[in-house]
């Protein structure tokens, strides 16, 4: 399906978020910024606080570790969570009636997982790539390619 006159497209990463705007028709897509955001990259001595737990076992020598919690995943699903909040507030305020979602496969499956059903209802095209630290005009081709119908 083409994206249509004054489709949204979310552009987005688990440190980027970009809301673009089609300017264009469904032959000539002009994708032009609406807003975007980045987080910082932190440290994990930025982020923990405490050295990885141990449990006690039951039977032998020692205390085995248990597994440290990825913190930089955790900080980045929450900004995919973001995202998805304010895509609910944009749909429910009728901002969009059509929107495309750019993403890597880990952001875009905890996208997925988030998103109200009116947001779902309005997706009109869904591309698993990672995009946000390119140019404008490749986001624009990737889009044209994508929704080109099968030759």
């Amino acid at each position: 399906m083409a994206l249509p006159h004054r489709a949204l497209v979310l552009v987005a990463d688990g440190k980027k978020v970009l809301f673009l705007r089609n300017h264009g028709d469904q032959n000539q897509i002009d994708l032009r910024t609406e807003s975007h955001d980045a987080r910082k990259d932190r440290k994990d001595s930025e982020i923990k606080t405490d050295a990885p737990g141990t449990n006690k076992q039951s039977m032998g020598y020692g205390r085995p570790a248990m597994d440290e919690t990825d913190f930089h995943q955790q900080e980045e699903d929450r900004w995919v969570k973001d995202a998805a909040d304010e895509l609910k507030k944009r749909a429910l305020r009728n901002d969009f009636d059509a929107l495309a979602v750019i993403a890597p496969p880990k952001a875009l499956g905890v996208l997925k997982k988030c998103l109200h059903k009116e947001v779902q209802k309005r997706i009109v095209l869904t591309i698993n790539k990672e995009m946000t630290d390119r140019p404008i005009p490749d986001i624009e081709e990737l889009l044209v390619g994508e929704a080109a119908p099968p030759a």
